[in-house]
C-alpha cells in the first residue's frame, strides 16, 4: 500500500484502528445476513424439488383426465363448456426476506360459472378435468414464483459474497497495514526524540 500521503500520527492512528473495529463488525453482520439467505436459498430448493417431483404426476392425470372427458362428454361440449369460465387473473405483490425483495403471486378468478349450472349442467368428468388444471396451472405458478424468488437470493448470496470477500481480503488487511506502518514510524520518532533529548542533556552536561 502507497504510504506517501499517509499522516503518520496519533489521531490519525486512532481513527484507522475504529475504522478496523467498524469494518470488522459490518463484514459480520455480512456474513450473518449471508448465512440466512443461505438457509433461505436450500429450503426453497428442497420446495422446488418435492413441486417438480409431484409436477409429471399431475400432468399425467390432467391428460388422462381431459381424455377421459372428452369421450364423455364430445369435444364439442367439451369446448364449449371451456369458453364459458372465466378469465384467470394474476396478481403479483412482493415479500421482504432479509432485505430481499422476492415474488409473491396470487391467483383470482378460477369460479365463473354459477354453481348451480356447473352441478346440474357440467358433467362429472368435465369437472374432474377442469379441477385437475386447475391444480396443474396452481402447481406451475407456485413453482416459478419459486424458482424466481431461488434466483433472486442467489444472486443477492453472491453479491454478499463480493462485498465481505473485499471487506475480509482488502480493506481491513490494508487498515492493518496501515496501523503497522503508523504505529512503526511514531516508534522511530519516539526514538529520534529520545536520541536528540540525550544528545542534548550530554551537551549541557559538557557546559556545566
Amino acid at each position: 500500500m502507497a504510504q506517501s500521503n499517509l499522516k503518520t500520527t496519533r489521531i490519525e492512528l486512532i481513527k484507522t484502528k475504529g475504522r478496523i473495529r467498524v469494518a470488522s463488525k459490518g463484514l459480520n453482520l455480512l456474513k450473518m445476513k449471508r448465512s440466512s439467505l443461505v438457509l433461505e436459498f436450500f429450503d426453497l430448493a428442497r420446495q422446488i424439488k418435492a413441486l417438480r417431483g409431484n409436477l409429471y404426476a399431475m400432468v399425467s392425470r390432467s391428460i388422462e383426465s381431459i381424455k377421459l372427458a372428452e369421450m364423455v362428454s364430445g369435444r364439442i361440449n367439451l369446448e364449449r363448456i371451456a369458453a364459458e369460465q372465466g378469465d384467470i387473473s394474476a396478481k403479483v405483490s412482493a415479500k421482504n426476506v432479509m432485505g430481499v425483495k422476492i415474488p409473491n403471486i396470487s391467483l383470482n378468478g378460477y369460479a365463473a360459472m354459477p354453481i348451480g349450472y356447473e352441478l346440474i349442467s357440467v358433467p362429472t368428468s368435465i369437472e374432474d378435468a377442469k379441477r385437475s388444471y386447475q391444480e396443474l396451472f396452481k402447481m406451475l405458478i407456485e413453482i416459478a414464483e419459486k424458482e424466481n424468488s431461488l434466483r433472486k437470493l442467489l444472486h443477492e448470496i453472491e453479491k454478499l459474497n463480493r462485498r465481505s470477500n473485499a471487506i475480509e481480503n482488502v480493506a481491513i488487511p490494508n487498515l492493518k497495514s496501515k496501523v503497522s506502518y503508523i504505529k512503526q514510524r511514531l516508534e522511530d520518532l519516539e526514538r529520534d526524540q529520545i536520541v536528540s533529548l540525550k544528545f542534548i542533556k550530554g551537551k549541557l552536561n559538557e557546559n556545566v
